[in-house]
């Protein structure tokens, strides 16, 4: 047995630290947490299923002591783990170095119990790269007690908040439903946005815009003033004033402006910032960005024998780089641009909280170009993952770049109207050029609007009082846009400026306000569910701190002081815990489920000629007789257009007989979408789809129709008839331009 046992998480960055350490150090990994809450009751021994605590697996009576235990799925490797220790060998604790990777070398503590403590060493890295590991091991630490304490009290303050929440939600909702301290945040953040767009009105405006030609340079100028007055057409009555003013009139350049203005590149990567890149400029969602980020992380071969990490740890708020990768961006930028466009620097800190001693992810050599990873095998390295680091060795590189300096053109062209306006009508025309690219050279950030600020016109030369002739002026109406639905990326940009959860929870959030029903992702917009406005309601309206911007942040804070010892985690636990668990017992009595899942409605039953009410399934809602379960009669709530089609397709089948047992067929709505269910149900059980074409050619095979369906969740989209043969499918409707959506 070696005399050195190095223990890591994954498997990969096992394979990593053996090329690296030699044969002195056995190296294994843990493959994450060894221990953990009980997730049932059933993974406690017999004598533990006694205890009074044993549901919860917390004693909320004795310092909230945490009842942990070894899940089945880790019992192997802890073995495996233990055979491997003697007396004498000393143990290298070498998981991740955030409170979640210091827990998990606590926990192996507490499982191997090594005799001999000096024989313990805690050693942490920022990459898997030879120098970084043999620099860790020449400078062991101890253990962090108080990172310990702070994942202790985050994981007990979880238990609490889900274990004793989601039991009230099951009695007076439904069964299976959960809370959670971070994701009822994020949930209640979604439903209020979709609140604000239904309840957004929006208005007319209208906008006259020139087309314009000098020098065989074309341009537009926009409308935007009146007598020297900002102003917007809110109708077609003021715009066709304007445009009956201006068309065929000379317009007169007025006005030129013309400045020079820099631009700083962005900060090198942190997790959320790559995340929310990750998914404007590659498509990925946040859970791919951090799989993918977690394998370059972990490293593969380099070839020629070479092994490591592609780049620095993935989890970090931190936007420093260290010396080493200064120095090496300013011999890479030299090489390859030129000095003048190398320049050092350091960006400030980007919020409360942030782990100013981590680095920013970034290559772990920037001598590595994107070409050289691009041309390796497919088996080393999938192509998404290639793209993920061609983006961080772009943005990394491009912080270390000079600024870009552009000028920027502004140019007033007026109209003076025909005989009885005469009013001054000024049109703008706005347009610049690259002075010096600097950084634009590598990489511009993307904008959550698709907007590229980079890409306006390069306006020709002109002198004031020179007169122009337009080709031709535009009236077009508008509608103001209510605010935008989430995107992952815009919802973990808003969870960082909150303060709501921290870089390593982001991503699993997301994931699971969408698979435990919440949310569905359409596209890249989410949007909330039934069950999430019902869930959003009760919790704002009984316990508004449970789904509170500022509370969850405030919460996230004291987590971070009791990492920096200024907080006994106990006692914030036990503030917290005993006022809430009081006043759940207390609105347990109080909340009554009719009033929550049920709503009235003006309409009757057309069975018994009760009201009908609207209920919840996990379905979504529907309408349901009040005089349940004498009668049983319930409906799918529909739209007025989902009415008029339904009353389309009856007419359309009204003759339509049952091929089994010859009884008329009826239209009947179910989760999947409209279908023939035959009448003599349920006798006969027969069913036939109706199948709603586009007219519209499968854009990938160039074979088939798009036809509409709906998925699990309910929610429309279109996909080719020929499946599955061909499994193109798309959530826009094809019979829309993209103009006029």
């Amino acid at each position: 047995m070696a005399k050195n046992l190095v223990i890591v998480e994954s498997p990969t960055k096992a394979k990593m630290l053996r090329s690296f350490l030699g044969k002195d150090y056995d190296v294994e990994s843990s493959y994450g947490h060894v221990r953990d809450l009980p997730g049932k009751k059933a993974d406690l021994t017999p004598t533990q299923q006694k205890l009074p605590y044993a549901s919860l697996g917390i004693d909320v009576e004795n310092d909230f002591a945490p009842l942990y235990v070894v899940p089945p799925k880790a019992k192997k490797h802890v073995t495996k783990l233990k055979k491997l220790m003697e007396p004498d060998t000393t143990i290298w604790l070498a998981s991740d170095e955030d409170r979640e990777g210091e827990a998990i070398s606590w926990h192996l503590l507490q499982i191997l119990k090594p005799k001999k403590t000096n024989k313990v060493k805690r050693i942490v890295f920022h990459e898997i790269t030879k120098s970084a590991i043999l620099e860790a091991v020449d400078n062991p630490r101890e253990l962090d007690q108080h990172l310990v304490n702070a994942q202790t009290a985050r994981r007990v303050l979880d238990r609490l908040v889900g274990y004793t929440l989601s039991p009230l939600l099951w009695k007076k909702i439904r069964f299976g439903l959960s809370a959670g301290r971070v994701q009822s945040v994020a949930v209640k953040m979604i439903v209020d946005r979709e609140r604000e767009v239904k309840a957004f009105n929006p208005e007319e405006y209208w906008s006259l815009v020139a087309d314009v030609e000098k020098e065989k340079k074309a341009f537009t100028a926009t409308f935007t003033k009146l007598d020297g007055k900002k102003f917007v057409p809110k109708n077609e009555l003021e715009a066709n004033a304007i445009y009956d003013a201006v068309k065929s009139q000379d317009f007169t350049v007025k006005k030129i402006d013309e400045k020079e203005v820099k631009r700083r590149p962005s900060a090198p990567f942190t997790t959320s910032t790559l995340q929310q890149e990750a998914a404007r400029k590659l498509g990925f969602s946040v859970k791919k960005t951090m799989v993918l980020a977690q394998k370059l992380y972990e490293g593969v071969s380099h070839g020629d024998g070479e092994v490591g990490g592609l780049i620095t740890y993935m989890r970090t708020d931190s936007v420093n780089l260290s010396k080493k990768a200064l120095g090496d961006a300013k011999k890479v930028i030299s090489k390859k641009y030129g000095k003048e466009y190398a320049e050092t620097r350091t960006f400030g800190k980007k919020q409360k909280g942030a782990q100013e001693a981590h680095e920013a992810i970034r290559p772990t050599e920037l001598a590595r170009l994107p070409k050289e990873v691009h041309d390796w095998p497919k088996t080393r390295l999938d192509a998404d993952a290639r793209r993920l680091y061609e983006l961080i060795w772009k943005r990394t590189l491009a912080s270390q770049m000079s600024d870009a300096r552009l000028m920027q053109t502004g140019i007033d062209l007026e109209v003076i109207g025909k005989i009885g306006d005469k009013k001054s009508h000024i049109f703008r025309a706005t347009g610049q050029r690259v002075v010096f690219p600097g950084f634009l050279k590598v990489y511009h950030e993307d904008r959550d609007d698709g907007k590229d600020e980079n890409e306006e016109a390069i306006l020709p030369q002109f002198t004031v009082g020179e007169k122009l002739r337009p080709k031709k002026v535009e009236k077009k109406q508008h509608f103001t846009k209510p605010p935008a639905r989430y995107t992952e990326a815009s919802l973990v940009k808003k969870m960082e400026s909150e303060g709501i959860g921290r870089p390593s929870t982001y991503a699993p959030t997301i994931t699971t306000v969408q698979s435990r029903g919440y949310v569905v992702k359409e596209g890249r917009n989410l949007f909330p569910t039934d069950t999430a406005f019902v869930v959003t309601d009760l919790l704002s309206a009984h316990f508004p701190d449970v789904v509170s911007l500022d509370f969850t942040a405030k919460m996230e804070d004291r987590l971070d002081d009791i990492s920096e010892k200024k907080v006994d985690w106990v006692k914030y636990v036990g503030d917290f815990f005993f006022p809430f668990a009081k006043s759940v017992k207390e609105k347990d009595k109080s909340i009554e489920k009719q009033d929550v899942v049920s709503e009235e409605t003006d309409e009757i039953c057309e069975k018994c000629g009760k009201p009908m009410v609207i209920k919840l399934s996990r379905f979504g809602k529907f309408l349901s007789c009040s005089d349940y379960p004498t009668c049983k009669h319930a409906k799918p709530i529909e739209t007025e257009e989902e009415e008029a089609e339904r009353k389309a397709l009856e007419a359309e089948f009204a003759d339509e007989k049952c091929e089994k047992c010859g009884e008329p067929m009826a239209v009947k709505q179910g989760r999947f979408g409209t279908f023939l269910g035959c009448t003599a149900y349920p006798k006969c059980k027969t069913i036939k789809s109706i199948v709603k074409g586009t007219g519209v050619k499968c854009p990938k095979c160039k074979k088939g129709e798009l036809i509409e369906k709906r998925s699990k969740r309910g929610k429309i989209f279109w996909s080719c008839d020929k499946y599955p043969d061909c499994d193109h499918a798309s959530w826009k409707d094809p019979r829309i331009k993209e103009e006029e959506e």
